[in-house]
């Protein structure tokens, strides 16, 4: 079974190479940029382990400029988890990084693969494509993105479903709800929380701190993920991937605090826009569809992520 992985080296990405490479009939190729917030040092980090696995195959590319067709020969399934992330920097010129690297790489792998037999073809969404709602939200929820960002995601779905329809690419969408643990990029809260009481500098709380998420853990997610693969029934369906628990920012700060046993200087700041203020994922259709059971609790998770963290800046 042969299966790409784009954005291989990212936070996601490396971790699902891992999990998909613990079944001996799975090889892996894995393709990535290293564009992003998180410098190209730690990136390479994630997939050292990987690159000396026997199973796993390795490029370093441009996805604007790939030849797909030659990475495509004889592969079964895609994972396209490549792409430009994050609502705030989102805002002004740099949307057009997000335009080409969400939906013009999206619509060039979909146009090469309209013509390889795949099995399924797996993309990468966000809860960022709701957004604002009450409630547990369910994927037949109307779309409501409230950043260029979830724009940007959103219509990498809608070309997922284009090119199903018109060409018969066999398209998975997953919804991602908030994932954080060890990888976890520079530019996410729990990282920079993290970061900032080790070198204990001030935190700074976009509003007022009482806004909460559904916490999806890295490992969960990436199992989650993996799991689509061997899934019937799935091809045309979108699919949320949440946690096990939601916590307000404040509540999460609370526990890194007893974790780390050092108070953090908080710095509240104005509201950050286009951001929602509330996150809660329906699991019900991952649950049926991919036996879904997260398993790892939010304190639990966020020790694994200050371990990661401790080590990563300790060897910078």
């Amino acid at each position: 079974m042969n299966i790409l992985v784009t954005g291989a080296a990212g936070f996601i990405g490396s971790s699902l190479c891992e999990v998909l490479l613990e079944d001996p009939k799975i090889k892996v190729v894995g393709i990535d940029a290293f564009i992003g917030p998180t410098s190209k040092q730690i990136t390479r980090q994630n997939v050292q382990s990987l690159l000396t696995h026997p199973r796993f195959t390795f490029f370093e590319e441009n996805l604007l400029d790939i030849e797909w067709g030659a990475h495509l020969q004889g592969i079964d399934y895609v994972y396209h988890l490549a792409g430009i992330p994050g609502v705030r920097s989102s805002w002004g010129p740099e949307f057009q990084s997000y335009v080409e690297n969400n939906i013009e790489v999206t619509q060039r792998l979909l146009e090469a693969s309209k013509h390889f037999p795949l099995k399924k073809f797996i993309y990468s969404s966000t809860s960022s494509v709701y957004g604002e709602k009450t409630g547990k939200v369910t994927e037949d929820a109307t779309a409501e993105p409230l950043s260029p960002y979830g724009i940007t995601k959103l219509t990498g779905e809608y070309l997922c479903h284009v090119y199903r329809q018109s060409f018969g690419v066999p398209t998975v969408i997953l919804r991602y709800f908030t994932v954080y643990g060890p990888r976890q990029r520079s530019d996410m809260a729990f990282h920079k929380f993290i970061k900032s009481i080790i070198e204990r500098k001030p935190i700074y709380i976009y509003g007022d701190g009482q806004q909460t998420r559904d916490f999806t853990y890295i490992r969960d997610c990436a199992v989650a993920t993996a799991s689509v693969i061997h899934a019937k029934g799935v091809v045309g369906e979108t699919i949320n991937i949440g946690g096990k628990e939601r916590a307000s920012v404040l509540d999460v700060i609370h526990l890194l605090e007893n974790l780390v046993n050092e108070k953090a200087n908080l710095k509240f700041v104005s509201k950050a826009i286009g951001e929602p203020k509330h996150t809660w994922a329906d699991i019900s259709k991952a649950e049926m569809f991919l036996n879904y059971q997260p398993t790892v609790d939010l304190n639990s998770g966020l020790e694994k992520e200050i371990k990661y963290l401790q080590t990563i800046y300790k060897e910078l």
